[in-house]
């Protein structure tokens, strides 16, 4: 089966009055354009923007001390402070721009390791923790049964595969409203 093209797709409803009956998801949002999965940023990016602000810095430090003898109209003291606070910047870009070493495929094997039940539906979230942005991956999970009975939340470290906390309960939401059509389908 192949994703229908915006020429094959049929228009969609009319009201009375010509105007479209719903809402539309735009081209991007469509699923049936579908390519992959999702790969997370790396947090090493952080120091191209690092690298910018050292250089941009350097040079407002050395534009103020080249006009030093002379009596500049446009460069002040000012170009020596952002030429400082340039460089305080980059360094911190350089030391919260961790390598991602744990992908999320990796955290979710981590996290099925920790709970302690086989796990059904899981999802994976990227976080950041401290004053120096260190990943964080915090992995939702549930259990394996059609009305899951346990939750856990995992938080794995982004840097190196290790568990750093997990919490484990039974899941509190009420299944009982449910019917058995509502959760399995239609019957075939």
């Amino acid at each position: 089966m192949t994703p229908e093209t915006e020429a094959e797709r049929p228009p969609p409803a009319a009201d009375p009055n010509g105007e479209p009956a719903g809402d539309e998801l735009p081209p991007e949002l469509d699923v049936s354009g579908y390519v992959g999965p999702y790969v997370f940023p790396n947090n090493s990016r952080r120091r191209v923007p690092g690298a910018l602000y050292a250089f941009l810095g350097v040079v407002s430090i050395a534009t103020w001390a080249l006009t030093l003898r002379s009596d500049p109209n446009i460069v002040n003291g000012g170009f020596l402070a952002a030429g400082i606070a340039l460089i305080v910047l980059a360094g911190y870009h350089f030391r919260v721009g961790w390598d991602l070493r744990v992908d999320e495929t990796d955290a979710l094997i981590e996290a099925v390791r920790a709970v302690g039940f086989p796990v059904g539906h899981a999802s994976a979230q990227m976080g950041w923790r401290g004053w120096f942005s260190r990943p964080t991956w915090r992995i939702l999970v549930f259990s394996n049964e059609v009305r899951p009975r346990q939750r856990g939340l995992v938080l794995i470290d982004g840097v190196e595969p290790k568990v750093l906390d997990v919490i484990v309960e039974d899941n509190p939401e009420d299944w009982s409203g449910l019917a058995d059509s509502d959760i399995h389908g239609p019957p075939d």
